[in-house]
């Protein structure tokens, strides 16, 4: 918000926001049994997505750099997996889920091309 670095240039860093935003949306949906559950969980997952793109950027060496960007990328793929249990469970009837899964699938190549590149900046 108010530190204008390198990691606001990343197309993954800005992607990984509305992949926050759209796990808000979503997980509003899920009963309120499942608020400290699931609920939590993806909120908790694609927050670190964001965050540890952001860490990463700041990281001078490329291994420690890409240590966090592989912690984003599992963060997205554990999103990925509560949403199997919500779907399980039957949370996510009636529920158009053409925007998540595109925007896992995105973050998902996005973080990958970021972890391979030697050049981010």
């Amino acid at each position: 918000m108010f530190l204008n670095l390198n990691h606001r240039r990343l197309v993954g860093y800005s992607y990984a926001r509305s992949l926050v935003n759209e796990c808000y949306e979503l997980s509003n949906r899920f009963p309120l049994h499942e608020k400290y559950g699931i609920t939590a969980q993806i909120r908790r997952a694609a927050v670190s997505v964001y965050l540890n793109i952001a860490e990463g950027a700041s990281r001078k060496s490329d291994a420690e750099r890409k240590r966090y960007f592989e912690i984003a990328r599992g963060s997205v793929m554990e999103i990925d997996a509560i949403l199997d249990i919500a779907n399980d469970n039957g949370y996510l009837k009636d529920i158009d889920l053409t925007e998540m899964q595109e925007k896992l699938v995105r973050s998902f190549k996005l973080i990958s091309g970021m972890n391979a590149s030697d050049n981010l900046f």
